[in-house]
């Protein structure tokens, strides 16, 4: 069986900057990432003050675990986007960012990006989660 994912803006909605105010999945298993933070692989944070630096490491770190379970951005069906600021130029910069990567395709789904208080890790300043199908 073949996954069939389903993206839609529906005329009566407010246009979006790239993503979809729906996002139907017909079948299939699904996967659950935890939010993935700008932690390398030891745990350290990776570009301390810097969205971009942090904004990279997320990308990587949501590739490596969409591989880990067969899947890519292509297989996201919903982003949850947490930036540490009230500034919606910092918001735009890490969207921006995001969608500019290779984890881009997954933002063209169901997408929410939010500016936050406070992340789990000291010096956290973006976090991505992530729900994708599963091929089979």
């Amino acid at each position: 069986m073949t996954e069939k994912i389903t993206r839609i803006n529906p005329g009566e909605l407010h246009a979006t900057p790239g993503y979809h105010h729906i996002t139907v999945v017909e079948s299939g298993r699904t996967a659950h990432l935890a939010g993935q933070c700008p932690l390398d692989r030891n745990g350290g944070l990776v570009g301390a003050g810097s969205f971009e630096e942090q904004t990279d490491q997320v990308a990587a770190n949501a590739l490596t675990a969409l591989a880990a379970v067969g899947a890519g951005p292509h297989h996201v069906v919903r982003s949850v986007i947490y930036v540490r600021s009230d500034d919606r130029e910092a918001l735009a910069t890490v969207w921006t960012r995001l969608t500019t990567s290779a984890l881009s395709p997954a933002f063209t789904t169901a997408s929410t990006l939010l500016g936050v208080a406070q992340l789990g890790f000291p010096g956290q300043l973006v976090e991505v989660d992530l729900t994708a199908t599963l091929p089979d």
